[in-house]
């Protein structure tokens, strides 16, 4: 297929939780930055992307319209993995993580999207012979720092449908309090984004046991020591990581050493789908399950659900428990209660709304 043209957009829409303004990074959250990629073919044929952009949209669409369009734009492509190593080769000397790789996601993206619009099928079509219709999804819900308003989001997660619950809760106080609010049976994990010191860690495991949680997410900084990662195994509490680690090559290394027992891959940052796929291969040989790292609402949400359909080794999806003022794609009608739709249109596999797309787009 030869590609014709490549255009970005950022489209930010604002979302609710129902708690507190909350700084996660030097700024505040309430809003959902999109970056989003459309390439078209020589037929006229379109697919969409998106490249992971909360906080650094304009970065990375600059990325991608300078560095990584040139390498795309009039150029054929038909083995879309052979090109995304190539662009690796080609940007690597801007960075092997960091904008450089989330342009490159959404970008390969596109590309798959298209390919998949191209022959006629979904996704999940082209990426494996087997695909679950839907795949069981946890309620992601954002750091509220309070044990009122914690707790009671998680009962209504439950009464929502959703049987597992992800807080990013940091204090053994908050965490405490969701379980008491949903009970021993209900799974429950934490993922408190590297800002645990080790020592911390290793006190706080027992008691993170005895709550019975069902994994705890990137406890310390930085998340790619891989060694510390695996002493931390084998104390009651599943270790997972992975959405803040740099391609297949880094997540092999992290395998290797036995660093955690899920990864979790993000298709929106890690190199897009085709990096997934690699990394998909890896989980496969190292018997290792993969929890995707998924908080979006537009097409890095469906590649997530393509990506799971025909992977053995993922359990759940990550549904991004929050509202938003509008919707880029049908994602409420892919939820069924616990669970997510795997799409079946053509590419991704629903239509973007165009209506939000342009009431949200930034100028």
């Amino acid at each position: 297929m030869k590609i014709t043209s490549l255009k970005t957009f950022v489209v930010e829409i604002p979302f609710h939780d129902g708690g507190k303004e909350k700084v996660i990074t030097p700024l505040t959250w309430h809003t959902l930055e999109n970056v989003l990629v459309r390439v078209e073919d020589e037929l006229g044929n379109v697919g969409w992307g998106e490249a992971f952009g909360y906080f650094v949209s304009s970065s990375v669409q600059a990325m991608i319209d300078r560095l990584i369009s040139p390498l795309i734009v009039d150029q054929t492509v038909n083995d879309i993995p052979a090109w995304n190593l190539n662009a690796q080769l080609r940007l690597h000397i801007f960075g092997r993580y960091g904008v450089t790789m989330f342009g490159l996601s959404g970008v390969d993206m596109a590309l798959w999207d298209l390919k998949a619009r191209r022959e006629g099928l979904p996704l999940h079509g082209l990426l494996g012979t087997t695909a679950r219709d839907s795949i069981p999804a946890y309620a992601s819900l954002v750091r509220y720092n309070d044990s009122v308003i914690g707790p009671a989001t998680c009962e209504r997660a439950l009464r929502e449908g959703f049987t597992t619950i992800k807080l990013h809760e940091n204090s053994l106080e908050e965490i405490a309090a969701c379980r008491h609010a949903i009970g021993d049976e209900v799974p429950l994990a934490t993922d408190v984004n590297c800002s645990w010191t080790v020592d911390d860690t290793r006190e706080w495991l027992p008691a993170l046991a005895e709550l019975n949680l069902a994994w705890l997410e990137e406890p310390i900084f930085p998340p790619e020591d891989f060694a510390t990662l695996s002493s931390l195994r084998g104390q009651g509490v599943a270790i997972s990581a992975g959405e803040n680690w740099c391609t297949a090559v880094q997540f092999e290394n992290a395998l290797a050493l036995n660093a955690v027992d899920s990864i979790q891959p993000s298709v929106t940052k890690v190199g897009g789908i085709s990096e997934c796929l690699r990394i998909a291969k890896l989980a496969s040989r190292y018997d290792t399950l993969v929890l995707p790292h998924s908080p979006y609402f537009g097409p890095g949400l469906l590649a997530t659900l393509h990506l799971a359909a025909v992977q053995v080794e993922v359990p759940l999806v990550e549904y991004h428990y929050v509202e938003t003022d509008g919707w880029l794609y049908d994602v409420k009608g892919l939820l069924d209660g616990g669970s997510m739709q795997v799409p079946t249109g053509h590419g991704l596999g629903l239509d973007l709304n165009l209506g939000v797309f342009e009431q949200f787009l930034k100028n």
